[in-house]
């Protein structure tokens, strides 16, 4: 089976976080690019979280994390664009559910309040959950705001 494209992208809170789960994901064999940032300076998030959810809305890339201190502003920032369906992860159940029930293709993750070996089951898990479909499927059709 093909392993998934995964785009990365973090602000300068997410920068440590991101190169372990780099580092985790290329062990596993997935296909990593890394659109930012790229140090611990202080940067600007969506500068970064466009660029990861561009490449997951044009089909370059099959899903993606993203790390900034809460998750929040690099989730909401993700879900500006079309097609993609970024969700804020702080444990694994979650993550499931966040694939299993709402098939998102972003996993946004709280690196300042999550622990590494955390981080790596949510990323584990969200990875390798599949969508269930079925009553889900009817519900993800109605979240694009469709123009008049």
């Amino acid at each position: 089976m093909k392993k998934k494209k995964i785009a990365i992208v973090s602000d300068h809170a997410g920068f440590y976080l991101k190169g372990r789960i780099q580092d985790y994901l290329k062990k596993e064999k997935y296909e990593v690019r890394d659109f930012g940032s790229y140090s611990f300076e202080s940067v600007d998030y969506p500068d970064y979280a466009h660029k990861m959810a561009e490449s997951i809305s044009t089909g370059e890339y099959d899903m993606g994390i993203s790390i900034c201190g809460t998750g929040n502003g690099i989730n909401m920032t993700a879900n500006k664009h079309r097609g993609v369906r970024s969700a804020l992860c702080w444990n694994g159940e979650i993550s499931r559910l966040a694939r299993a029930h709402n098939d998102a293709n972003v996993c946004a993750l709280p690196g300042r309040f999550i622990s590494e070996s955390e981080a790596y089951l949510i990323v584990k898990t969200f990875l390798e959950t599949g969508f269930e479909g079925g009553r889900h499927k009817r519900r993800i059709d109605k979240i694009p705001i469709k123009a008049d």
